[in-house]
């Protein structure tokens, strides 16, 4: 048997020093929380908060994937290494990513200061899945300039994009009409920049016009959230679209906006917790839980009164 050799750099310190192959490497290991990726993980926490942020999200239809593949564009034409994060749907046979965004990007196959990872939703509800934070980690670490992150535009529920993202664009596409209302308490509102798609369309002004308007209700701020129009496939606007994005960037580090790089900390954690609950209530067969699903069942208490009192039984069991 061929003994290890000390000397050689481990897939973390590969992927520190810009290894693309390591950097590929590790995501399918950090994915499939195989045994080294906290090894992996725990690496590169030293090496964090170099890139800036970029998720975009906005319902579907909006043209997102196109637009990031033009503001991919833009940021290599300004010299910077972007890596993508995009968030595909699921499978419903495989439960892998359906890889829509890897086609519409295959411009930027060859591009070594590109590098586009396809992860699969598998059910997140929010547009991120468990993984996506942690990718975008890895890619910091291995020196990106930018990370995008691209949400599947499952709707309302993609305000955990807030939470992870340093610069939150959120895509309209014209004509939206009373679906701005049916947004507005969500995703409208973790918006940094919005952003009015395929501006070439006859209601784009109108929608532009409403975003405006929209923005009256929130509260006022110091760095006032601008409503751009871009028109990803003839790639106009972009560049000021990635201008606005600078200016966000910059204002946060100034402000010393450090909240999204703990927002991801939170967000693994929380969604580790939401996890082992989970497991524990469909594979447990306690007295304790049995009692509490057969109180769900007969409506004799509320499930947020049963959630808490599951949570009560965990930490019970695993004190004992």
């Amino acid at each position: 048997m061929q003994a290890n050799n000390p000397d050689k750099p481990t897939l973390a310190a590969r992927l520190i020093g810009g290894e693309i192959a390591a950097l590929a490497r590790a995501i399918s290991v950090v994915e499939r929380d195989a045994p080294n990726a906290l090894n992996i993980l725990r690496a590169i926490r030293p090496h964090l908060g170099q890139a800036v942020v970029v998720g975009f999200t906005g319902p579907p239809g909006a043209g997102k994937s196109t637009l990031v593949n033009a503001f991919v564009a833009e940021l290599r034409k300004r010299g910077k290494t972007v890596g993508v994060v995009a968030v595909d749907p699921s499978s419903p046979i495989t439960g892998g990513a359906v890889l829509g965004d890897r086609i519409r990007m295959a411009e930027h196959t060859l591009d070594e200061g590109v590098f586009i990872r396809s992860l699969a939703s598998r059910g997140a509800l929010g547009g991120l899945s468990a993984a996506a934070a942690q990718v975008a980690d890895l890619m910091d670490a291995a020196g990106r300039d930018v990370v995008v992150l691209e949400t599947v535009g499952a709707g309302q529920s993609e305000v955990e994009m807030a939470r992870i993202a340093d610069v939150r664009i959120v895509i309209a596409a014209p004509g939206l009409g009373d679906d701005i209302q049916a947004i507005k308490a969500g995703i409208l509102e973790i918006a940094d920049i919005l952003v009015v798609n395929k501006s070439d369309q006859p209601l784009a002004s109108q929608t532009k016009r409403q975003l405006d308007a929209m923005l009256s209700l929130r509260a006022p701020s110091d760095h006032p959230v601008p409503v751009l129009s871009t028109d990803a496939i003839a790639r106009t606007g972009v560049a000021e679209l990635a201008d606005a994005i600078d200016e966000c960037a910059a204002y946060n580090e100034r402000n010393d906006d450090r909240s999204a790089l703990a927002g991801r900390s939170r967000h693994l954690l929380a969604q580790a917790v939401a996890q082992a609950a989970e497991s524990h209530v469909m594979t447990s067969r306690s007295d304790a839980i049995e009692a509490i699903i057969q109180a769900v069942q007969e409506a004799q208490i509320g499930l947020s009164d049963a959630a808490r009192q599951v949570l009560d039984t965990l930490h019970k069991e695993l004190a004992d």
